[in-house]
C-alpha cells in the first residue's frame, strides 16, 4: 500500500523517537544544578519530537502512599495526550515506591507502556563520594526499556574552580585573573577531603555568578569584587572543621565545632582532629629537615593537591606547637574514654574541645 505524506511524516517521526529520544531515564548523583539542568535538556528534547510543550509532574517517593502515586504516574505517562503536549514525570526518592515487591513490580510495568510524547525521569540524589547508584534493579529496568543512565557529580577539593571559569564562559562573562579560584574558596570548594556535602555548590556558584555579573556588567570581575559581594559559606564538615583547625583559624573552627558537636560522636571528632595533627607533624618534620615539597607526593602516598594543602597548613605552625596539640588530644582521649579522674560530663568534655581549639589552634601571640 503507497503511504501518504502525513503517514511517512508520522513514521519517520516515530523512528527519530525510537533512536535519538528515549522516553525514560535515571539520573544520579550529588550535583543537583547538573541534574536540574540535565532534566530540563531531557524535556525540551522530547517536547521537540513529540511537536509540543510537556506539562511537568514532580512525585516525592513515600512507602506509606506508594501504590497511589505509581498509579498517579501511570494516569498520566501511559496515556498519550489527545491535544497539546505531553507529561513529563519527575520521580524523586523512587526507593521509596519499591519497597515492597508488588510495587516495584508495578512501577517497572510502567516503564514499556509510556506513551508517545510522555517520558519519566528517576531522579536519585546519590550521597557525595556514591560510586553507583542505589536503586540498581531501577537502574537495570531504565536500561532494559533503552533508557539513559546519567550521573551528575560536583566538582570535587580543587575542582570548582574550573567550573566556574567553564560556567563563566557559557555565559559570555569576564573573570579576571584568581576571580574564579576566589570565589571556589568562599563556598567551600577547597574542602579537602570527601564528606564534605557538596550538593549545592554548583547552584550556589551560579547563583553568586548571576549576582557578579549583575554588578560588573560586562566589565571583568576582579578578586576584590568576589570579596566584596561573596560571604564564605564552608560546608558544614568535620573535614571543614580539621581544615581550620589546620589553618590555625580558631574563630571558624570553634563555630564549626559549635554546629556540629551535637550531631558528630566525640570519638570522631578526636579522631579527625588526630589524624590532622599527626599529618602535619609529619610533613612538618620533613619540610624542617630539607625535604622539598615536590618531593612529598611520591614519598608519602598522597595526591599532589592534598599535600600542597597539608604543607601549607604545616607552615602555619612550630612542630612544639604539633606536638603540644598531639599531647592534649591524648589527654581529650582519656576524658571521653572515661578515664579515671577525667571530666565526666558532656558539657565538660565540649569545654575540653572548646579549649583545645583557643589553646592550641589559635596561633600564640609572639
Amino acid at each position: 500500500m503507497e503511504r501518504t505524506g502525513a503517514q511517512s511524516g508520522a513514521d519517520a517521526r516515530a523512528t527519530r523517537r525510537i533512536v535519538t529520544v528515549p522516553s525514560v531515564a535515571f539520573f544520579w548523583g550529588d550535583d543537583d544544578l547538573a541534574a536540574g539542568r540535565a532534566i530540563d535538556h531531557f524535556a525540551d528534547a522530547v517536547a521537540a519530537d513529540a511537536g509540543g510543550p510537556l506539562e511537568r509532574l514532580t512525585i516525592r517517593g513515600d512507602r506509606n502512599q506508594a501504590a497511589s502515586l505509581i498509579g498517579q504516574i501511570n494516569e498520566r505517562v501511559a496515556t498519550q495526550s489527545m491535544f497539546g503536549g505531553g507529561t513529563l514525570a519527575v520521580v524523586m526518592n523512587v526507593g521509596a515506591l519499591t519497597v515492597k515487591n508488588e510495587d516495584r513490580a508495578a512501577l517497572l510495568a510502567l516503564l514499556p507502556l509510556i506513551a508517545p510524547g510522555n517520558a519519566l525521569v528517576f531522579l536519585e540524589a546519590s550521597p557525595t563520594g556514591a560510586k553507583e547508584p542505589g536503586q540498581k534493579r531501577v537502574v537495570d529496568a531504565v536500561k532494559a526499556a533503552g533508557g539513559e543512565i546519567r550521573a551528575f557529580r560536583s566538582p570535587k577539593a580543587g575542582e570548582l574552580a574550573g567550573w566556574i571559569e567553564a560556567e563563566a564562559r557559557q555565559r559570555d562573562m569576564k573573570l579576571g585573573a584568581g576571580a574564579a579560584r576566589e570565589l571556589a574558596l568562599r563556598i567551600g570548594g577547597f574542602v579537602i577531603d570527601n564528606d564534605a556535602e557538596r550538593r549545592n555548590q554548583t547552584r550556589m556558584a551560579a547563583l553568586e555568578l548571576d549576582k557578579l555579573a549583575l554588578y560588573r556588567g560586562g566589565a571583568p570581575v576582579s578578586v576584590d569584587d568576589v570579596r566584596d559581594l561573596v560571604a564564605e559559606a564552608v560546608p558544614g564538615s568535620v573535614w571543614a572543621l580539621t581544615d581550620a583547625v589546620g589553618q590555625r583559624d580558631a574563630v571558624k573552627a570553634s563555630a564549626l565545632l559549635e554546629r556540629l558537636a551535637p550531631s558528630t560522636p566525640e570519638p570522631v571528632l578526636l579522631a579527625v582532629f588526630h589524624r590532622r595533627i599527626r599529618e602535619l607533624l609529619e610533613i612538618g618534620d620533613l619540610l624542617a629537615s630539607g625535604t622539598r615539597e615536590e618531593t612529598l607526593p611520591k614519598s608519602l602516598g598522597l595526591h599532589p593537591f592534598r599535600v600542597q594543602q597539608l604543607a601549607t597548613q604545616a607552615r602555619r605552625w612550630t612542630v612544639a606547637e604539633l606536638q603540644a596539640a598531639l599531647e592534649d588530644l591524648l589527654q581529650l582521649d582519656a576524658a571521653v574514654k572515661g578515664a579515671p579522674g577525667s571530666p565526666s560530663r558532656e558539657s565538660q568534655r565540649r569545654l575540653g574541645f572548646t579549649l583545645w581549639i583557643t589553646d592550641r589552634v589559635a596561633p600564640a601571640r609572639r
